[in-house]
């Protein structure tokens, strides 16, 4: 297991730090897992429903989503096996009351910290990696030794396969029928081994789906999840990140304190 990033190193990252936004827009119609609530906005209020005296007036939505739509974070609770949560916890315990006393998202600290960027779409020369394609531990190594970099304890290590480039396509981003490129178990099982915090990639969800598999299997969710309690961000958008060379940066986000849920919207940062 190599050493973690120390402070003098993170402050080194941040020092006038270029800012690299890696979350999709929310916006109606977008791609999602049907898994998971639709995302919605519409104004509640308009501009004129109400006129203040003076004419000043306000406007505002409404919003309807889920904790799984869009770029976001996947809380320990998200996934169990066998009835059973991170820790051994007991899901039926835990979810007592409509929502979870323990292992919500409201528990996740912020992240900010060492971030590493494996391009493996690059490490193969495409564009994009065909569906069903299965990351294995050997595209990540060799994806780290062509970007130079190590992963370390603490890190969050970051997977682009260039899947964001079907985000106008929602069907296709979705991929029920083409399947989904993503880290296979033995891949997850690398990741946990360097004592890593959390991992992401581009995709809807964090796994290799095989053609009109979909969500079928999560193999991955449950070993980073259940057995290793190591969070799981989804949906990111790595293509100018990819595009600019950049391996190791500072990352940040901070998931929402929803009190008892499963996961949480996130705009996640690369400072460079």
């Amino acid at each position: 297991m190599t050493r973690s990033v120390g402070t003098a190193e993170l402050i080194e990252l941040v020092a006038g730090a270029r800012v690299y936004d890696l979350a999709q827009p929310f916006v109606n119609g977008m791609p999602q897992s049907p898994n998971h609530p639709r995302f919605h906005l519409a104004l509640a209020r308009r501009h004129g429903d109400v006129v203040r005296e003076g004419g000043g007036s306000a406007a505002g939505e409404v919003l309807v989503l889920g904790g799984h739509v869009g770029t976001h974070v996947d809380a320990l609770c998200h996934v169990s096996q066998d009835g059973l949560l991170h820790g051994g916890l007991r899901a039926d315990d835990a979810q007592r009351g409509g929502r979870f006393s323990e292992l919500g998202i409201d528990t996740v600290a912020p992240f900010l910290g060492r971030g590493v960027l494996l391009d493996v779409a690059a490490l193969h020369g495409v564009d994009v990696l065909p569906g069903g394609t299965v990351i294995t531990p050997r595209d990540l190594e060799a994806a780290a030794s062509r970007a130079g970099v190590g992963v370390r304890t603490g890190d969050v290590v970051l997977v682009r396969t260039g899947w964001a480039r079907h985000w106008a396509e929602a069907e296709a981003f979705v991929g029920l029928e083409s399947g989904v490129p993503g880290p296979g178990e033995e891949a997850a099982a690398w990741l946990v081994s360097h004592g890593i915090r959390a991992t992401g990639a581009d995709t809807i969800a964090y796994e290799a789906l095989a053609p009109g598999a979909g969500h079928a299997q999560l193999p991955v969710h449950r070993l980073l999840l259940v057995e290793r309690g190591i969070h799981i961000v989804e949906t990111l958008q790595l293509e100018e990140l990819a595009a600019d060379g950049v391996a190791e940066f500072a990352f940040v986000a901070a998931p929402l304190k929803l009190v008892g849920g499963t996961g949480s919207p996130l705009r996640p940062l690369a400072l460079v």
